[in-house]
């Protein structure tokens, strides 16, 4: 073989990759990709909304879902009608997924178009053959009504789609609770681009420790519901930091982390990451979900991190309380006594901790011997005695 010729087949084999976001929030979030520079791999934005998909300018291909119906102006909430809105235009999203092999598809949940259409194009997906995987947000906990919808969309989903990354809106406070509220809520955005774009850079870029389309497919193909952890550290124990910070706050709660069906680990570092470290960050994921029947894992060098370290750690096939309507198991707590009675007792204790450390400690030993003797004497049976 030549090297044009095996060039030609590098061409040919390449994955082919599309992103597709619905709605709204779908819909910003492409724009993020886009603004990273997605490697390989076309960007769709599709809404019933036509002014905000006006501004829709760095998608390569823009499509008004429901033109008849909606006539340019949204769907007012519902997502019965953002899914008949899709079904308007299948014969179009089916021409424009043709030949797809890796699909994305991307949206926030708990509004009308993106969470009513994502079920009908993970259908159009599965038609022509694509690993479907959709990377959705539901709302906070507060907005009861909103998450009703978001999780009935995700149980029409998992009909249809490979795999749900699911992130929680809510369990944003947790890493970006203290940010000024318009930067905290797009960093759900950033997180969904984010995964969409590492993967995908991943797969059809030339890396560190490459993850091909096949690996990726073994993990995410049939993989159920999944959770994204990110951790980011630097200075000596940057690995450890990250790892941790990865696993421990997963971007959804999640019943049993250890019963993972399987990992996906993402690494990027600066030109100073060394490989030792890669392989450390792999072994203590492993440690923490001994329990996994799969684990795939990449690495990427990024000269903008130099000095640190970004862990992305992807589980699926997991179980989540949002889902299973099952809480999630809490630790008992400690019963814990009145304020009142706990001022005078720490008191007392800490009197009497002083009153022991002014005794020799001899003193103390045949004090504690002398009460049991004066115990068992005490307990000893009596004895009469008559003159």
């Amino acid at each position: 073989m030549t090297r044009e010729e095996l060039l030609e087949k590098v061409r040919t084999s390449r994955p082919s990759v599309t992103v597709v976001g619905l709605g709204g929030a779908g819909c910003n979030i492409t724009t993020w990709i886009a603004d990273k520079k997605l490697a390989g791999g076309k960007i769709i934005a599709a809404n019933t909304d036509a002014a905000h998909l006006s501004t829709m300018t760095r998608a390569d291909k823009i499509i008004l879902l429901g033109e008849k119906l909606c006539k340019g102006r949204g769907c007012g909430g519902f997502p019965e009608k953002g899914a008949e809105a899709a079904r308007e235009n299948l014969a179009e999203i089916k021409e424009e997924l043709k030949g797809t092999n890796l699909l994305f598809l991307v949206a926030g949940l708990g509004g009308g178009s993106g969470t009513g259409a994502i079920p009908v194009v993970a259908g159009v997906g599965r038609e022509v053959g694509a690993l479907t995987i959709a990377c959705v947000t539901i709302p906070f906990t507060i907005e009861m009504a909103r998450r009703e919808k978001a999780r009935e969309a995700i149980s029409s989903l998992a009909l249809v789609c490979d795999s749900i990354v699911v992130i929680d809106n809510s369990k944003l406070r947790e890493i970006a609770g203290n940010l000024p509220l318009k930067e905290a809520l797009s960093v759900a955005n950033a997180l969904v681009g984010s995964f969409v774009k590492n993967l995908t850079d991943t797969i059809t870029q030339p890396s560190l420790i490459n993850l091909d389309y096949a690996d990726l497919r073994a993990i995410m193909e049939r993989g159920g519901i999944s959770s994204i952890g990110i951790g980011e550290g630097d200075g000596e124990s940057r690995i450890e930091k990250s790892v941790s910070q990865a696993i421990s706050t997963p971007l959804l709660d999640i019943t049993d982390i250890s019963n993972a069906y399987g990992v996906l680990i993402h690494i990027v570092g600066g030109e100073d990451m060394t490989l030792d470290e890669v392989a450390v960050a792999g072994e203590q994921i492993l440690e923490k979900i001994p329990n996994t029947k799969r684990i795939i894992w990449g690495a990427k060098v990024d000269p903008s991190l130099s000095g640190r370290v970004r862990v992305m750690a992807v589980l699926t096939g997991v179980t989540c309380p949002f889902l299973s309507g099952v809480p999630k198991p809490q630790p008992i707590p400690a019963p814990q006594l009145p304020k009142e009675v706990v001022k005078p007792l720490r008191e007392a204790m800490e009197h009497m901790a002083r009153a022991q450390d002014s005794f020799p400690r001899e003193t103390i030993s045949k004090a504690a011997v002398f009460s049991k003797e004066k115990q068992d004497v005490k307990n000893a049976p009596r004895t009469s005695y008559r003159g």
